[in-house]
């Protein structure tokens, strides 16, 4: 995979990145990869954190150590599980804290758009997130874009970084295929909430929404999706790589888009 990666070219006279992309089997997302390495131990820690936040997710960095040393036995320090559970892995308490409301005087304030809103349309408000993968001595990130209405994986993409940058690519290649949604919506502590992310959405006439607490059909739809996915092709066999593991996902999603063609008509 890495060295397919190599042979995409920008500038290429004949291809545009997007052709290379695909004759390669290659998402463009996949151009940012870059994987980190981290200690055998550490990956034990966060493959067992990542299983226990989807059934505990009230859970933060000092209750996850807490679990960690006190139920599981592991003589590991605050500081490495609060990096591991924040920078690491991207997670937080689905729970606000008592500092969560309060704002940065330099942050840009986006409304809660989908606060009572009917959502009746296709395309009227995506959903983006993004999830630790473990794969076998390693890790990803996948980032969906969902339909909420009706959930259907509008599209995704998979890196080795959690970088804007990425997050920005995954989402023009949405828009390309299916149009452009009428509100896209992010959790506020979440890492779209960046001027690299949000300001090629605004330029496209598309809404922000942005709340400390996600709705409640986001979290149906997201968080069920990555806790599905989990559970049906990582945990039980974790893939050897990232080729393996798109694989999987791209049958995965196939089959899970294909249950919903009922319930959503584009």
């Amino acid at each position: 995979m890495a060295e397919r990666r190599k042979m995409v070219r920008k500038g290429h006279v004949k291809l545009s990145i997007s052709e290379q992309c695909r004759l390669l089997s290659l998402h463009r997302s996949g151009l940012y990869y870059n994987p980190k390495g981290e200690t055998t131990l550490n990956l034990e820690l966060m493959r067992m954190m990542d299983e226990h936040y989807l059934h505990c997710p009230e859970k933060g960095a000092t209750r996850m150590h807490a679990w960690i040393t006190h139920t599981k036995g592991y003589q590991v320090s605050k500081n490495r599980i609060e990096r591991l559970y924040y920078k690491v892995m991207g997670l937080r308490a689905m729970l606000p804290g008592k500092h969560i409301s309060k704002k940065n005087s330099g942050d840009k304030i986006y409304p809660n758009l989908l606060y009572k809103l009917d959502i009746g349309l296709p395309r009227q408000v995506w959903a983006v997130d993004v999830t630790y993968v473990p794969i076998k001595e390693g890790y990803l990130y996948l980032m969906a874009v969902v339909d909420l209405f009706g959930g259907l994986v509008v599209h995704w993409g998979l890196s080795g970084a959690m970088e804007p940058l990425w997050y920005t690519e995954t989402l023009r290649e949405a828009i390309e295929l299916y149009g452009k949604p009428e509100i896209i919506t992010i959790d506020k502590a979440s890492q779209f909430t960046s001027e690299v992310f949000i300001k090629p959405i605004l330029k496209s006439k598309i809404k922000v929404s942005v709340d400390a607490k996600r709705s409640v059909t986001e979290k149906v739809f997201v968080k069920s999706l990555w806790k599905n996915v989990k559970y049906d092709i990582i945990y039980k066999d974790p893939p050897k790589g990232e080729l393996e593991l798109t694989r999987l996902l791209r049958e995965y999603f196939r089959n899970y888009n294909n249950s919903r063609k009922d319930e959503i008509s584009f």
